[in-house]
């Protein structure tokens, strides 16, 4: 079963701060005919998600359980302190986790950096998620350590940010179900990785619907590429081997060919020369 039987619409999932807007379009240039849904999910969500099969494909933060997942790590984001913009921390261009010794900094309990021991001094209790946490950095409560794409995602005028030179960061990958590899998802990946439409796995299922189309329409590869269909038919002997063969054989056979027409037109030129008798 194929990728667009098993699922005619390709459900992409994507943790908050991931900007997946570029692949959608591009997806949406290729395969016009595969709706692409997107699907919104909280990081600490998205394995499951792609576990039970709500999402084909996710765009989701580091690390992922390599066992179950095949993962293409995509980027690696800066990490930022949020503060209020008269904060002493805007006037340095960047600072360091000391720096933040002295000051009450926030540990949301939807965190995705990972922390071993967060920097500063701890708050009076967590803050559901990075959102709330962001409503008390702006009521001057505290400050707020988190990735670059979260500061912009939750971004207030009040607020402004600069990146933290020794903090942890926080990676973000395509992944998918190893074992579910399927068209739709390998169309993704060409996008993701930059394939052409022309390539050999980035196709447009606009332009080959089908693997084997090339088999139908006598398509040959283009120069130094090997398709699929070349290594099947290398390891079945019907490849290059079998080219060789038949090559061989019509070289033989013209050779015989040339020679048995030199002896018939000898033949009959003899026969031409010998005298009428009378």
């Amino acid at each position: 079963m194929t990728g667009s039987e098993a699922s005619p619409t390709f459900r992409l999932a994507y943790v908050p701060g991931a900007t997946p807007a570029k692949w959608v379009r591009i997806w949406n240039e290729r395969l016009p005919d595969v709706p692409l849904a997107l699907v919104q999910v909280p990081a600490a969500d998205a394995p499951e998600v792609l576990r039970g099969g709500a999402a084909d494909a996710g765009i989701v933060r580091l690390p992922v359980d390599r066992t179950f997942f095949s993962a293409i790590p995509l980027y690696t984001e800066t990490t930022v302190v949020v503060v209020p913009k008269d904060h002493l921390v805007t006037a340095a261009d960047e600072v360091s986790v000391e720096d933040l010794a002295g000051e009450v900094v926030f540990h949301p309990l939807d965190d995705v950096l990972g922390w071993e021991q967060p920097p500063g001094e701890p708050a009076f209790e967590r803050p559901a998620t990075t959102e709330d946490a962001v409503e008390l950095v702006a009521a001057g409560v505290g400050l707020l350590v988190v990735p670059q794409s979260l500061a912009r995602l939750y971004h207030r005028r009040d607020l402004t940010y600069r990146p933290v030179v020794d903090a942890p960061q926080s990676g973000i990958a395509l992944a998918w179900p190893e074992e579910a590899t399927t068209d739709l998802v390998d169309d993704f990946i060409g996008i993701v990785r930059g394939r052409t439409v022309n390539s050999t796995r980035g196709r447009s299922r606009a332009q080959t619907p089908d693997r084997t189309e090339g088999a139908s329409t006598g398509r040959k590869p283009a120069a130094g590429r090997t398709t699929a269909r070349d290594t099947k038919a290398t390891s079945t002997g019907g490849g290059s081997g079998g080219s060789r063969g038949a090559k061989g054989s019509k070289s033989s056979q013209g050779s015989h060919g040339a020679k048995g027409s030199r002896t018939a037109k000898g033949a009959k030129a003899g026969k031409r020369g010998r005298p009428r008798r009378p």
